[in-house]
């Protein structure tokens, strides 16, 4: 769900909520011992799972075992998954805890121009342009920009869960976010 400079069509969002449903319940299954579950909750989330991780360790193996890591550790922690909460969140939650944790115990290395590509998507909703602007605002937003567009232009998340997820306000997140657009506007135009 790529959709940077304009708000969510009704169509992306009954995708993004029958992604939530699809996740809720794939998660309540898992907790029930289904482990088919866990190939419903990797083709829904691996998107917006690898895009938290790259923008955040900048390096694509890393972000690549930072997936791996993810999905073994909902396995695990299935059945602390809360009811009533957003799954997507909780899961994206679970990711940047672990790129903090991978972050603390490696140092950080620049990353080359191939390590930041972005995979192509089955995203219906996502075209070229949408990963060439993705890859810019890689490459030219700070740390927390990047994950604020990744947040909302790959998982799709609204400004206020963006704000609980990087522990910010609300107002702080939608500044940041239109600080990152206009970075992005200004980049493109100079490109």
């Amino acid at each position: 769900m790529l959709f940077l400079f304009s708000s969510l069509p009704s169509e992306a969002a009954d995708a993004r909520q029958l992604q939530e449903q699809r996740l809720h319940e794939a998660l309540l299954r898992l907790a029930a011992g289904e482990t088919d579950a866990m190939s419903v909750l990797y083709e829904n989330s691996k998107t917006a799972v690898f895009a938290l991780a790259l923008s955040i360790l900048k390096n694509r193996q890393d972000a690549e075992d930072i997936l791996h890591d993810t999905f073994v550790q909902l396995y695990r922690m299935a059945d602390r998954y809360d009811r009533g909460g957003r799954p997507l969140s909780w899961i994206l939650t679970m990711t940047r805890n672990l790129c903090l944790m991978q972050l603390r115990r490696k140092s950080r290395t620049e990353v080359s121009a191939e390590d930041l590509e972005f995979p192509e998507t089955e995203n219906p909703f996502a075209t070229a342009e949408d990963r060439m602007i993705l890859q810019t605002a890689i490459r030219c937003l700070e740390d927390d920009e990047r994950q604020i567009v990744m947040l909302h232009a790959v998982a799709g998340l609204k400004h206020r869960e963006i704000a609980e997820q990087m522990h910010i306000s609300l107002p702080a997140a939608v500044s940041r976010y239109h600080r990152a657009l206009q970075k992005l506007q200004k980049h493109l135009k100079e490109a």
